[in-house]
């Protein structure tokens, strides 16, 4: 009797496990956005933003571990003005003929209770790699509404300084200062 009740708790254990296997969630390119805003010469607050994200998030909610994927195509800049966002795709400052993409992997991502909290990761943006930690500010575990799948959302933000990647045209006229801000969705794949 002693020796089936430890079987079926060993059972039990492992069954527990199988259960909290991570699940991969793929980017929701139509709520997934990508944008930053800078100081304009100290009249305004620009904000702009990418079109085109696509990548992936790995989330083991009860281990508390997760990782994030994410691409963004730079060419798909929205300043609202098309000639500005050639402007802004020019060499002085994203350079997307050399550097069509930049990329986000992430290297550790902190909980609190089972919710993320911060992403570290690095950033490559023209082919220069920094460490940057996104805070979240807000994050999603449930079923998708109208998709009827496990989703997630959440929303993060960081500061960056765009002379740290080669696109500091102008600065700090234009400011050197660049606050980060992602909405994400992603849909379990």
């Amino acid at each position: 009797m002693k020796k089936t009740l430890i079987v079926a708790a060993f059972a039990a254990l492992f069954a527990g496990q199988a259960m909290a296997a991570p699940q991969t969630y793929e980017l929701d390119p139509t709520h997934t956005f990508p944008r930053f805003s800078y100081d304009h010469m100290g009249m305004s607050k620009q904000i702009l933003r990418f079109n085109k994200t696509t990548g992936t998030v790995v989330l083991d909610q009860e281990a508390k571990q997760a990782k994030v994927d994410v691409t963004i195509d730079m060419a798909t800049i929205d300043t609202g003005f098309p000639m500005f966002d050639e402007h802004i795709q020019g060499a002085d400052f994203l350079d997307t003929a050399q550097f069509p993409t930049a990329t986000f992997k992430s290297t550790q991502v902190n909980f609190e209770g089972d919710k993320p909290v911060s992403i570290e990761g690095d950033l490559t943006i023209k082919g220069v790699t920094k460490p940057v930690t996104l805070t979240v500010t807000s994050f999603y575990k449930g079923p998708h509404p109208m998709l009827k799948k496990e989703a997630i959302g959440a929303n993060a933000t960081a500061i960056i300084k765009r002379t740290e990647f080669n696109a500091g045209k102008y600065a700090p006229g234009v400011g050197d200062e660049v606050t980060l801000d992602i909405a994400l969705e992603a849909v379990a794949k």
